[in-house]
Order: C-alpha cells, then structure tokens, then sequence
C-alpha cells in the first residue's frame, strides 16, 4: 500500500524510444509522415464511402466506421509523441493521462468488435448470401456499430475506473510512449487488485469474445469456399475476404503479443510491435482496403 506521506503524481515521465538527437528527428519525421497517411487515408476512405453509389453495402459502412475509429485511437497518441520529440520534458499531465486511457481503450476495444462485426458480414455473405438482405439490413447493421460504440465506452469507462484507483509515489517514469493502463498497473504503489479485476475481465469478457467471432466466422467461411468446386467459384469467394482478413491478422497478431507477452518492462523491440500496433496499422487499413478491392478500385476511378 502507498504510504501516508505519499505526494500526488500530477505528471508523467514517457521515455520514448532514444536521447539521441539524430535519432529522434528520424523518428520525428516518420512518425509524422505516419500521421498524415492515416489522415489522408482514413478522411479520404470516409469520404469516398460516403459519395460513391458503389460503395453502399454492410461491409462499407462498417469500414467507414473503422476509418473513423482508426483516426481517433491515432489522434489520441501521435500528436503527443511528436510533441515530446519536440520538448525537452517528454512528460504527459496526469489528466492528459487519463484522457489517454479513457479514449484509446474506447476506441481501442470498439475496432475490435467492428472488426468481428466485418467478420461476422463476409460469414453470411459467403454461408448464407440467400437471407444476407435480411440479416444485414440498414437497422441490423446500425445496431451492431452502435453496439461496438458501446461495448468500447464500457471498455473505456471500466479502464478509467481501474486508474482513479491506483496511486503513484516510488517512481512517475513510464517506459512508454503513451499512457497505458498495464504499464500504469506495474507503475503503481497501492493496491491493484480493483484495476487488475477490470483489466482482465475486460479481456476475457470482450477482446476473447470478439477474436472468437473472428475466427468462428473464418472456420465457417473457409469451410464453406473449399466446398466450392470450382477453382474460379472458390477465387471469387476468397477475394471478398483478403482485405478484411489481412486487417484481422495484423491487428489482432500484434495485439495478442502486446497483451499477452509476460508482465516485464517494455524493452526497445516491444516498443516497435506497439508502433506497429497504435500507429502503422490505422495507417494501413484504408491502403489495404484500397489495394485489394476492387469496388473501391472502381469507386476511386469514377
């Protein structure tokens, strides 16, 4: 337990990545390129969604939505490590950090449940496309975004709850770019039950659910192509997936390894796989989805 005399933290220390100037305007200057092709990208997919007749299907408006989402989680972390390359005290105000806890897991846990959401589309596309119409209608599908929204606002408020309970007096160091809440855990000198409660019961009871809806609809839908006798038949099926699949593998792969490596210090490597995680991937989504689709492909060119 943090003892009587302990004095409130009101800031954040945030290592980085290095102390060396030259280093650090690399990274600068890539992590703001980072930032602007998420911009360009995911605007530019919202926009397109919204304007082309091509693009009015489920998938789509569920694709914007992770756009969305995808430009906000980036928002919450970019700007702040641009600015700490930038500054001398790379440092983050307690309610700075909060905010940081509170929106990124918000964000963070509804594109896990949109991304199930596209998942769970291409299933009854592919296994069921005869009462597809009726299964993903305009309603259905407005109520499982809002249900992602939800599940996300849970996630965030649970998460913020979990940190107004923790108390900070050994060490306000976090060896991290941004505030999150494992790292805040370990950081902690009170009693971490409550947070780690939540914690946990956050993962299992919504990340677990969502990767299972992931790779359910998966097992269905590659059960369901290799029943397709033709090659051309089974092609055609598989193409309608790639995009959402690719997405699928590099946001949950990187994710389960950030969240399931053993509790330690972030080392230099497991700080690149969490760029990769909250940085590159929000970047790709919408360049994935350009490359490989070919009602987008379309869209761009009218």
């Amino acid at each position: 337990m943090a003892g009587s005399n302990c004095t409130p933290v009101t800031e954040f220390s945030l290592t980085g990545f290095t102390e060396d100037l030259v280093t650090q305007l690399t990274l600068f200057l890539m992590f703001l390129l980072i930032y602007l092709l998420t911009i360009l990208g995911n605007l530019g997919m919202i926009a397109l969604i919204r304007a082309s007749p091509l693009l009015r299907s489920p998938m789509y408006y569920f694709l914007g939505n992770l756009a969305f989402v995808d430009l906000c989680s980036s928002t919450i972390i970019i700007p702040k490590v641009l600015a700490n390359f930038l500054l001398e005290k790379k440092g983050i105000a307690y309610a700075g950090c909060v905010a940081q806890v509170f929106i990124y897991d918000v964000f963070g846990m509804t594109e896990c449940f949109l991304l199930a959401m596209m998942a769970y589309d291409r299933y009854v596309a592919i296994c069921h496309p005869l009462v597809y119409p009726l299964v993903m209608s305009p309603k259905s599908c407005l109520q499982l975004v809002a249900g992602s929204y939800l599940v996300g606002l849970t996630n965030g408020v649970g998460q913020t709850i979990g940190m107004s309970t923790l108390s900070f007096c050994s060490s306000n160091v976090l060896n991290l770019f941004f505030c999150d809440i494992s790292p805040l855990i370990s950081l902690s000198t009170s009693d971490t039950t409550l947070s780690h409660l939540i914690l946990r019961t956050s993962a299992s009871l919504f990340g677990v659910s969502s990767c299972l809806v992931v790779l359910v609809s998966y097992v269905a839908i590659i059960s369901a192509i290799l029943s397709i006798r033709s090659v051309e038949g089974k092609r055609k099926a598989f193409s309608t997936c790639t995009s959402h699949l690719t997405t699928v593998s590099i946001f949950y792969g990187t994710a389960l390894f950030m969240y399931l490596k053993p509790s330690s210090d972030s080392s230099r490597a497991d700080k690149w796989v969490v760029v990769l995680y909250t940085m590159v991937t929000p970047m790709l989504n919408p360049f994935i989805y350009s490359l490989r689709n070919k009602e987008v492909k379309e869209a761009l060119r009218r």
